[in-house]
């Protein structure tokens, strides 16, 4: 029956099509050209029809073999695009890191410094944008932006944070006392609702929020509206410099300011029974602060 095709006859006939050699073909697929002629048979026989004409110093492709090849070649394609978009490259050993979309922005301009001295590990990225209690998916490094005050014995600092306003590049000569930050559209990020209750406090300054005020719920978001001329924002200090060197059109326009949050290393039993590999990468995540 022709659906039950075998997958290994269209291998060895595609790469006979394409080297129009059995013996080419069978080098390449790591098979003897004897299995490869008779895959190349038994494939004829169960379409009943012939692709290839034999010489005795050649091997040419029929006009059914050469639109047969074109139809398995990007069969063939797909199938093993798919394998690798589904199931990645193979790797000895891979690190999975979840993280906000700001962090894990501001981790991968440094982390090929990790990747060129550890080949033989990858590493999965994952956000963990409002993640929910019921979210099971096993990581080996879990960062999270908490509470200095609410520490739990489970977090591990890697680095308290401070806080500062951004504007579009073209904006920033407009601000030259903090209170001249009230006279411009504010971009809150939900879940930080207070950033500029907190920074204007630090100058004695009463933030009144605004009804039209624009929200997002990610500082990258936030950044990119900032860098459209939608507003101003109040972001985290180590993101804000990160945007600005890869090339975001903003400026900070202000000192930076105590945040009251720090971003930690969350301790769990599946984090504590880590890889060497896993350890490797903390150290490392140690050291870019």
């Amino acid at each position: 029956m022709r659906e039950n095709l075998n997958l290994n006859w269209l291998r060895s006939f595609e790469a006979a099509a394409r080297l129009l050699s059995f013996t080419a073909a069978s080098r390449e697929i790591g098979l003897t050209q004897t299995a490869v002629s008779q895959h190349i048979k038994a494939l004829e026989i169960q379409l009943d029809a012939k692709l290839f004409l034999r010489r005795p110093k050649s091997l040419q492709l029929t006009d059914a073999g050469k639109a047969y090849q074109l139809t398995v070649r990007e069969a063939l394609d797909i199938l093993d695009m798919s394998t690798t978009g589904l199931f990645g490259p193979r790797q000895t050993r891979t690190i999975t890191v979840r993280a906000s979309m700001a962090f894990i922005i501001w981790l991968s301009a440094r982390l090929n410094d990790f990747m060129l001295s550890h080949p033989d590990t990858g590493v999965k990225m994952v956000t963990s944008i409002w993640k929910s209690p019921s979210d099971q998916q096993l990581v080996d490094v879990d960062i999270i932006l908490a509470s200095q005050e609410s520490a739990r014995p489970d977090l591990q600092l890697l680095s308290a944070e401070m806080i500062v306003p951004i504007c579009d590049i073209g904006s920033g000569q407009a601000i030259h006392l903090p209170d001249d930050l009230l006279r411009h559209s504010p971009i809150h990020i939900m879940g930080f609702d207070d950033h500029w209750a907190r920074y204007l406090s630090a100058y004695g300054l009463k933030y009144e929020s605004s009804a039209g005020r624009l929200i997002t719920d990610t500082s990258t978001a936030a950044i990119e509206m900032v860098a459209a001329g939608l507003g101003y924002a109040v972001v985290i200090e180590r993101f804000a410099r990160q945007a600005i060197q890869s090339g975001q059109k903003i400026r900070i326009v202000g000192e930076p300011k105590e945040f009251g949050h720090a971003h930690y290393l969350v301790q769990t039993e599946h984090r504590d029974a880590a890889q060497t590999h896993v350890k490797e990468f903390e150290a490392w995540l140690g050291h870019q602060f």
